[in-house]
């Protein structure tokens, strides 16, 4: 098989994150439930930004996160999702590309919006998240770059794109390609909500196409309809060759075959949440398509994301490539 050209390719929505601190009393005000994300409508985005005390603009998106976080680590990294030829679709490809992140899908033409979504984050730390999905929508099996799927060691897919119905079946068409190449397919669960609407195709796409499932602990329970997460973790065990689970401050469990290593959390101030699922995966990824042990991609999974959530935003400071060195040796 020919070496890849890439290491990761994500495929997800193209986002520009509204951030800001918020307090308890701004989610009750706008009807927000903790820690979830729910789609909005563009008038609802804009009336949300502008309640918003001093937002912080960026770059965003799930799987953006990952290939951002990745890239940062050293990894050759390349992103597929779908942005608006105007000033957020702009500000997102200048800031994903200037990480070292391929990214060469074409913009959008006809009017609608590129993505946004307003992340409130309270005082505690958690981040709520409400998305205008926009042009994000419209990427569609015709979006797909097949040479840089095949030229990609693993296609880590991010969840949400089951919502928008083409993007659904770009998702499917990726995960062919990617297979008829000979290469691995990655799946990120991304929210519990948006398993609970679409838990039947998820579970059918797992046990079908995914070799490395990466969820929270309330999205692996969702999943497979389990309170218990270890109930959920063993459904996991027997439907996908390798899961990384995740449980906040518990650390994360990694269940492959029969094994199972628990990975504790790396230490360190939470300031913002936003993220962290996504830089887990990204230090996870990093490792494992380096050739490195099951229990070393967890360490730098739980590094990148303690890293992430000790600032505000979903993009890693400057010292992450050294601290993940030195951790790898």
């Amino acid at each position: 098989m020919t070496p890849p050209r890439f290491e990761i390719l994500g495929i997800g929505n193209a986002i520009v994150d509204q951030l800001a601190r918020v307090p308890e009393s701004f989610l009750s005000r706008h009807d927000m439930h903790k820690g979830a994300m729910r789609l909005c409508d563009e008038a609802t985005a804009e009336r949300l930004t502008a309640s918003l005390p001093e937002p912080r603009e960026t770059s965003g998106g799930s799987a953006a996160n990952t290939c951002s976080v990745a890239a940062a680590l050293g990894s050759r990294v390349a992103f597929l999702g779908k942005v608006a030829e105007d000033r957020l679709g702009r500000r997102f490809r200048e800031d994903i590309t200037a990480g070292g992140v391929h990214f060469p899908t074409a913009p959008l033409l006809n009017g609608t919006p590129t993505a946004t979504c307003i992340v409130a984050v309270t005082p505690d730390g958690q981040r709520t998240l409400n998305t205008f999905l926009g042009a994000s929508i419209a990427f569609a099996p015709e979006d797909l770059d097949s040479a840089v799927i095949a030229a990609s060691g693993i296609v880590y897919l991010e969840g949400y794109l089951f919502d928008p119905p083409a993007a659904k079946a770009a998702f499917h068409r990726a995960a062919m390609v990617a297979k008829e190449a000979g290469r691995k397919v990655a799946l990120s669960l991304s929210d519990p909500f948006c398993v609970d609407r679409h838990r039947a195709s998820f579970r059918a796409f797992v046990r079908e196409s995914v070799d490395l499932l990466f969820a929270n602990e309330a999205e692996v329970c969702s999943l497979y309809e389990e309170e218990a997460f270890e109930a959920a973790a063993e459904r996991a065990r027997a439907e996908v060759p390798l899961a990384a689970l995740t449980r906040s401050e518990a650390g994360s469990v990694i269940v492959a075959g029969t094994e199972t290593i628990p990975i504790a959390a790396w230490p360190t101030r939470v300031v913002d949440t936003t993220g962290a699922g996504d830089a887990y995966a990204a230090g996870f990824l990093h490792a494992y398509m380096a050739g490195r042990d099951l229990a070393l991609a967890g360490r730098l999974g739980s590094l990148a994301a303690a890293e992430v959530i000790a600032h505000l935003g979903a993009r890693p400071g400057a010292g992450l490539g050294a601290r993940a060195a030195g951790l790898l040796g």
